[in-house]
């Protein structure tokens, strides 16, 4: 138990570190997320090849897994956008909400019950936002910087929805389908969605630079390896002993990890102002509130 703890925790420090790396990385948004799935997809694929684990897939879930990998190229290249024109303690701080999201989005993909306390949950994690987005510290930046820091706001709402989205949707293919079989089809798919775009987008932005620069090969690679690679497998070996509550309220200090490292290694405790932190306990006491409400149902389940 005391190990599962310590893989779950680290699993989530390594998930925090990807804001600061990301804002490290010199490359643009669209650039980087295809460099991450490309390794990823590499490093994942040879371990299922070397642990001969590759199962075939129904056709109709290919179909959804390839929804999902797309969703996830935009969901990243949203968060790193917001990271790019905002910060990541504000890229962070939004990701959490989806959670929140999720719950709302549950009963309404999969035509369920919508619940009043969720969706009141949904409206004050929204209000956490709304706070970091209208009270802004206004004399620290020019108008055009101004703008940069609510559109990377905006991006990031934008990747926690679509987050919310593909996590509910990827629910019942991870019954029928390992984690890793799921991933490398995902990043897969995803990498070919952003490769077809390309062109496009380099027509728009033809001065783009496609190569990292020195210290960005290394970065890219402890975002993709230990971030994301590393990172699934610990979760999953601490899934095996943990409690799904426990598991819920370690995931949920995510972004807690993630803003603390952005304050101790880029001081951007500095750029941020009264709205960020009262944004941020509004989404964090939702969060909180619906973790309790998890531990409320599974014991009324057990008879607690």
């Amino acid at each position: 138990m005391k190990k599962a703890f310590l893989q779950i925790h680290l699993a989530v420090l390594l998930w925090g570190f990807t804001g600061v790396l990301g804002k490290a990385i010199s490359l643009s948004a669209p650039v980087l997320v295809w460099y991450r799935m490309l390794i990823t997809a590499l490093i994942i694929g040879g371990i299922i090849t070397w642990r001969k684990e590759w199962l075939p897939v129904k056709r109709a879930d290919f179909r959804k897994i390839i929804g999902i990998g797309i969703m996830y190229a935009v969901h990243w290249v949203a968060f790193y956008a917001s990271i790019k024109y905002a910060n990541a303690s504000i890229a962070m701080v939004c990701l959490a909400t989806a959670s929140v999201f999720t719950a709302l989005l549950d009963p309404l993909l999969n035509k369920g019950r919508f619940r009043t306390v969720e969706i009141l949950l949904s409206f004050v994690a929204v209000g956490g936002v709304y706070c970091i987005y209208a009270l802004q510290p206004h004399h620290t930046g020019t108008a055009n910087q101004m703008a940069d820091f609510q559109l990377g706001i905006a991006l990031g709402v934008i990747a926690s929805i679509i987050s919310a989205i593909f996590t509910v949707l990827n629910k019942p293919l991870a019954e029928r389908y390992p984690a890793r079989n799921l991933v490398f089809y995902e990043m897969t798919t995803g990498l070919v969605f952003l490769s077809l775009l390309a062109p496009f987008y380099l027509a728009q932005h033809p001065a783009e630079a496609l190569l990292p620069r020195e210290w960005d090969y290394l970065w890219i690679f402890l975002l993709s390896y230990c971030c994301t690679v590393w990172g699934q497998s610990l979760a999953m070996s601490a899934l095996k002993s943990l409690s799904a509550f426990t598991i819920t309220l370690s995931v949920n200090l995510e972004p807690v990890y993630g803003v603390i490292l952005a304050f101790l290694i880029f001081q951007e405790n500095n750029q941020l102002g009264l709205g960020f932190y009262l944004g941020m306990a509004l989404i964090f006491i939702s969060l909180m509130i619906q973790v309790g409400l998890i531990v409320w149902k599974g014991r009324r389940k057990a008879g607690v």
